[in-house]
């Protein structure tokens, strides 16, 4: 077993193996534009960028022709909205209070332009309601954004109860599923989605592309173009290809797709086996998200009377993150977990481990070991929880 052992698989993936030998002869003799037209080397790459293309609609239950690439799921986001905004020109969007910055702060910049939104809550299980969606919608709603699965607290959103309700009232429906792509079950046609976004960096692919779903089929979306430039990707988003980048997108979405299902189950088995771990050992520990609702990888979970940056630096050969992704300027807890109601307490001490393909059984029962031992250590040596405030806090 190497060390340090990485379980921070929400930040980003490691690059399968299979994905970087696919895009290796594209960095090398296979250099071309993806634009040249005129000669064989442009043709290799534009070839390599429709076959990427192909596999990543394959993932997804898309037509090839509906999939536009980008930098990564940031830049889709911003596509995504942004188009259809400036299409709209005015107007309402409905999404939920847990989505991630990048959807959230780029709604707020649209609001300065007059568009309006609308934030549902999530229960505390950090599950949205989809009545509470369909008592937002307002006739001039125009778009509903809701995450496939949350980046912190790895919760599953009903996507395909929002779709139907967004499909009945002629909405678009977009997703940010960054977290989702690779990891569960995700077919647009199914879940009537029209916008969904994605990372190849969160699926075990090379980071700097990703890719946006736009639906060509039935109703079509119609966005404004991100940018003037070459024209590339339907004219939505000129610039030059990243061939290299998209080649492995496509073979890591190839790969997902055929091992998804056992992949997903061992997965869930690791994280099953760690959970149980320390809540078998750990008392005053309290899992953040639905219990079941949730990726197969994703643990959230609070450790009362501990700060999570103590607990992250005592876990100095385990890459995990903070749970609660607290703002690294203020200190605060971070909005989700605000809008599943948790303490602030019990928010500075969570801490989110992401499991994932590579993770293996004797690495989950070494990290169970020392956090059993890293978290005693540390209650021991504070006196808020050998008071009992913590647990008070925990209960109110």
């Amino acid at each position: 077993m190497q060390r340090p052992i990485y379980m921070d698989c929400h930040a980003t993936t490691p690059l399968d193996p299979r994905a970087l030998e696919a895009m290796l002869p594209y960095l090398r003799e296979h250099f071309g534009n993806a634009s040249s037209r005129t000669h064989s080397f442009g043709w290799a790459a534009e070839e390599a960028v429709d076959a990427a293309r192909a596999q990543v609609a394959a993932l997804l239950g898309a037509q090839a022709r509906e999939i536009v690439f980008t930098s990564g799921a940031t830049e889709a986001i911003h596509l995504a909205l942004r188009g259809s905004a400036r299409r709209e020109r005015g107007g309402h969007i409905v999404t939920t209070a847990i989505e991630h910055k990048a959807v959230l702060d780029t709604l707020a910049e649209l609001e300065k332009q007059g568009l309006e939104t609308t934030r549902v809550p999530v229960g505390s299980d950090g599950v949205v309601d989809p009545e509470a969606i369909r008592a937002a919608l307002r006739s001039d709603t125009f778009l509903v954004c809701v995450m496939a699965a949350n980046n912190e607290i790895g919760t599953l959103q009903p996507l395909a109860e929002v779709g139907q309700l967004t499909r009945e009232r002629g909405i678009l429906l977009f997703t940010d599923a960054a977290q989702a792509v690779g990891k569960v079950p995700l077919d647009v046609e199914a879940l009537q989605i029209d916008l969904l976004s994605m990372s190849a960096h969160k699926a075990y692919g090379p980071k700097g592309v990703g890719a946006l779903y736009v639906r060509r089929r039935g109703r079509r979306v119609r966005l404004a173009p991100a940018s003037p430039g070459g024209g590339q990707e339907r004219g939505l988003r000129s610039g030059t290809l990243n061939v290299p980048g998209i080649v492995g997108l496509g073979m890591a979405c190839e790969i997902a797709g055929a091992e998804l299902e056992v992949e997903a189950k061992r997965v869930l088995g690791l994280r099953e086996r760690l959970r149980q771990g320390i809540e078998s050992a750990v008392p005053d520990v309290t899992l953040n998200g639905s219990p079941t609702q949730r990726l197969p990888g994703n643990l959230n979970m609070s450790f009362a009377g501990v700060q999570g940056e103590s607990l992250l630096m005592q876990l100095n050969d385990i890459a995990v993150s903070p749970g609660s992704a607290c703002d690294s300027a203020s200190g605060e807890p971070s909005h989700v977990m605000r809008a599943l109601g948790v303490p602030d307490d019990l928010a500075r001490s969570s801490i989110r481990f992401g499991l994932g393909r590579f993770n293996t059984q004797e690495e989950v029962d070494y990290v169970l070991d020392k956090v059993i031992a890293v978290v005693g250590r540390l209650r021991r040596a504070s006196p808020l929880y050998a008071n009992g405030m913590s647990s008070q806090g925990e209960s109110s």
